[in-house]
């Protein structure tokens, strides 16, 4: 078995989660749980452009980062995943800004408030265009990188919805029970980072899944968190920053010969 991949020196921890030179792209970079995953890229030494439908609110977020570096530059611009003919010359723009994208965060997400009971065809299919919108960023990280014959990391926001179903008794009489169409798209990016992650092996791309929860927004119902911390081994609903050890880990030269993978974040809940 060949040894040329092998490193002159066995990396040091430090060397390993160190993201200092790397360029990182996180969708939805301003919201509940992307705002503490750009933070942590930030904080590991990355460069990171904060994307989102509002330009203003996405610079403000990536104003706010922390700069480990001389060199460090962090950028908010336009990028909208749920429209698919407007993506790729988004991406550009970004390109164009920032030269390259070595780490990608598919986080951004938009939601749909109505359950099984009521969802439309239309809602169904729309809610299925976050899936597209993850696949062609995917795609366009992983050409760029090649055709720079580098290394990059890729991430898709998953969640536990995407691995078991909701307990309906939660939800009962408070609000709608969790929409199926986001079971049915948080399953298939689980899969979709796997079949991504054996086609892009070999040009070193890595392809992995963070997949949280609970971490309900302050607006979630009272009610509703109370009931879901019942059926929690922890007892309690995760907290945003509790993502940024994760989220650092699969970026990072920490998970070097880790693809393919969901990594679950839930304090538990998937271990019942």
């Amino acid at each position: 078995m060949s040894t040329s991949y092998l490193p002159e020196s066995e990396p040091t921890i430090h060397d390993l989660f160190n993201l200092n030179g790397k360029v990182a792209l996180v969708t939805g970079g301003s919201g509940h749980l992307g705002s503490a995953m750009s933070r942590a890229l930030a904080e590991a030494g990355a460069s990171v452009v904060v994307s989102g439908r509002d330009a203003g609110r996405a610079e403000s977020a990536a104003a706010t980062l922390p700069r480990r570096g001389q060199d460090v530059q962090h950028h908010g611009m336009a990028l909208d995943h749920m429209q698919g003919d407007q993506i790729e010359q988004a991406f550009d723009q970004i390109l164009n800004r920032v030269g390259r994208i070595d780490i990608l965060v598919n986080n951004g997400h938009e939601a749909l408030p109505s359950d099984l009971t009521t969802v439309t065809a239309e809602e169904f299919n729309r809610h299925m265009g976050n899936a597209t919108g993850y696949f062609l960023l995917a795609r366009l990280v992983r050409d760029q990188a090649v055709a720079r014959n580098a290394p990059a990391s890729i991430v898709m926001i998953g969640s536990m919805y995407g691995v078991v179903g909701s307990y309906p008794d939660a939800y009962e009489g408070i609000c709608p029970a969790s929409p199926v169409a986001y079971h049915t798209l948080k399953g298939g990016l689980i899969h979709m980072t796997r079949h991504l992650a054996v086609y892009w092996a070999a040009d070193n791309v890595r392809v992995n899944c963070l997949s949280p929860g609970p971490f309900p927004p302050d607006r979630a119902p009272a009610a509703m968190v109370e009931r879901l911390c019942t059926k929690l081994p922890m007892k309690r609903m995760g907290l945003p920053y509790e993502l940024k050890g994760a989220i650092v880990l699969l970026a990072s030269d920490a998970s070097s010969f880790m693809t393919g993978q969901n990594l679950i974040i839930d304090g538990g809940w998937t271990a019942w």
